[in-house]
């Protein structure tokens, strides 16, 4: 019975873990906040808010940057860890300047505070045997 419970008949596989971490944060975050911005930077538009101060089209390629750029080699699995602190800086950014780490109301900062947690995650990590860091 302990062995159900504990669901000791699985074999434990961390590598797999990290591959469909690294797969779930990148791809949703390209597709759900990182592409919108890479279409309008290539359009000519700024889409980030400037809360750098180095104005809107240098913010916007910064956070192109991370979450296109850096989220890609993530899923690939390749300089994980560097990409990962890219993604951090920015992600803690974004928490703290955008959403004054609240997590509750009007202009909760949940999401990027839980992106912040899984990235940081594979920053410590790193990507598993199953990337292109390990060939």
């Amino acid at each position: 019975m302990k062995k159900f419970l504990t669901l000791e008949f699985l074999p434990r596989n961390v590598d797999l873990g990290l591959l469909l971490l690294r797969a779930v944060l990148g791809v949703s975050l390209i597709g759900l906040h990182g592409w919108g911005k890479l279409m309008r930077l290539l359009s000519g538009s700024a889409a980030a808010p400037d809360v750098l101060h180095i104005g809107a089209m240098p913010t916007t390629v910064l956070a192109v940057l991370a979450e296109v750029v850096c989220a890609a080699l993530i899923v690939l699995g390749l300089w994980t860890r560097l990409a990962a602190l890219f993604v951090v800086l920015e992600l803690g950014c974004i928490f703290v300047l955008v959403h004054k780490m609240a997590v509750r109301g009007m202009h909760s900062g949940e999401l990027p505070l839980i992106y912040l947690a899984g990235f940081l995650m594979l920053f410590f990590a790193g990507a598993g045997k199953y990337s292109f860091d390990r060939k």
